[in-house]
């Protein structure tokens, strides 16, 4: 056994950068079970668009937290690091190390932070905002946010009615400011965590992965499957599922909304911003050990083990 068998290792990068793969080895090489970090791979119904792991990959290396709920639902950060500590603990029980694999960011610090004390989101309030904003403006309320959570309304820009609304909302509904309600956290992660992350060296070499990714998912029915989806009758453009990267794209070229040459632009710059913003993540993160995707698959394999032992 190894020094990381009392605790769990993070195996973090950007889309495509190649964390399955290594995941998959290390499941051959260690006690380990692999636990999904990814927003979009708890949908079911939805593979080829979020490039999950097929029947075949997901055979060879079972992943948790994959196909758990339906697109219709919704899954929070709180959702994931309840799921994860009883999984870990689940885990760890069997005598196995948890290998937390991914590119949700959000997921990862929630678990490690904790999650901070928010009330859920209430209809009426939301709507009441709304009516509100659409008699007096948004500046307007953007000016009452500065009123009760100046630290808010300096973030938030004054064009951003999704945030001005929530950070409102949660004034409104609990009488404290959200600012003052995130600095409120749940207990800390309670295992050591060996923490990694797998990304091209050239950010030049992950946008070319990037579109070729895209083109092999449309060449694979992408196409079709939001088909499928739409033809449900009861999804939508503005559930999270559907807000997924790649997905929001497509729905809007089914709406006719732009033509299938810029739906596939669209899809591919909108994936290249979202690893950008996964790689600006991990630049800030703490104790990680970088690992890159041009080496071969072994000599990351044995850059993990050897950190590991």
């Amino acid at each position: 056994m190894t020094p990381a068998s009392n605790g769990v290792i993070f195996l973090m990068g950007p889309t495509a950068s190649g964390k399955t793969a290594l995941a998959t080895e290390l499941y051959k090489q260690l006690p380990v079970e692999l636990i999904s970090v990814d927003s979009a791979l708890v949908y079911r119904g939805m593979d080829i668009g979020t490039a999950k792991p097929t029947a075949a990959e997901l055979a060879l290396a079972p992943h948790h937290l994959i196909d758990i709920i339906d697109p219709a639902q919704s899954y929070s950060a709180a959702d994931f690091r309840a799921d994860t500590i009883r999984l870990v603990a689940e885990i760890k029980h069997r005598g196995n190390i948890p290998v937390l694999v991914g590119g949700t960011m959000l997921y990862f610090k929630a678990l490690l932070d904790g999650i901070s004390p928010l009330p859920e989101a209430d209809s009426t309030v939301r709507q009441q905002l709304e009516l509100e904003a659409a008699k007096l403006g948004w500046a307007a309320l953007h000016a009452e946010l500065a009123k009760v959570d100046a630290v808010s309304a300096q973030r938030i820009h004054p064009n951003d009615p999704q945030r001005i609304n929530r950070a409102l909302e949660v004034y409104r509904i609990t009488g404290r400011s959200l600012t003052e309600l995130t600095a409120e956290k749940g207990e800390p992660f309670a295992f050591p965590v060996y923490q990694f992350a797998i990304a091209p060296v050239e950010r030049a070499v992950l946008h070319q992965r990037i579109a070729e990714r895209f083109e092999q998912m449309l060449k694979a029915g992408f196409e079709a499957e939001v088909v499928a989806l739409r033809q449900r009758g009861d999804l939508h453009a503005d559930l999270p599922s559907m807000r997924c990267v790649g997905y929001r794209q497509m729905w809007q070229y089914l709406d006719g909304e732009c033509s299938y040459a810029q739906m596939t632009e669209r899809g591919i710059a909108a994936t290249r911003q979202l690893a950008k913003r996964q790689l600006t993540w991990l630049r800030g993160w703490q104790e990680l050990k970088w690992l890159k995707s041009d080496a071969s698959l072994e000599e990351n394999l044995q850059a993990v083990l050897s950190s590991l032992s």
